[in-house]
């Protein structure tokens, strides 16, 4: 999918990002724009994941990079183009230990205070000693949901 040496270098920033999140949790596509230091693109996030390769010779593919992993601000499943795709998600998510709701609506849901992943750095990062970029407005609030995520 990438065109480019920056979208591929954007598309494997995303990828071994996703890769961190432990198993029986959960973050959003804005948390993982701003881990890889683009907060203002978690669409763009999105696009990398519904893009992730099945072959598995692939670097990055289906098996390696956790996708289900990754859900709204607000804790939801987003939608797919096809209907199965959000209850697959919820079915890999539910196969980890992740409790996952269905709403009055038929949204599938995740409790991000009990299941939300956002830490300030990638422990990739932290390990190496990296100082986090403290200039955005990003972080959890008390319910475990992260701050300044929008609407993605």
């Amino acid at each position: 999918m990438a065109r480019s040496d920056e979208a591929a270098a954007f598309f494997h920033a995303v990828y071994s990002a996703v890769q961190e999140i432990p198993n029986g949790k959960v973050t959003s596509y804005a948390h993982i724009a701003r881990l890889v230091g683009t907060p203002q693109r978690p669409r763009q996030v999105g696009v990398c994941l519904k893009y992730l390769p099945s072959d598995p010779s692939a670097r990055f593919n289906h098996a390696n990079v956790p996708w289900q992993r990754v859900i709204n601000a607000k804790g939801v499943i987003s939608p797919r183009s096809q209907p199965s795709g959000s209850r697959n998600q919820a079915a890999a998510l539910q196969a980890e230990g992740v409790v996952v709701t269905t709403g009055a609506l038929g949204e599938l849901s995740v409790d991000l205070a009990e299941y939300g992943w956002f830490p300030r750095q990638l422990p990739s990062e932290a390990a190496e000693g990296l100082v986090p970029d403290d200039d955005d407005d990003g972080g959890t609030d008390e319910d475990g949901g992260v701050v300044g995520d929008g609407d993605d």
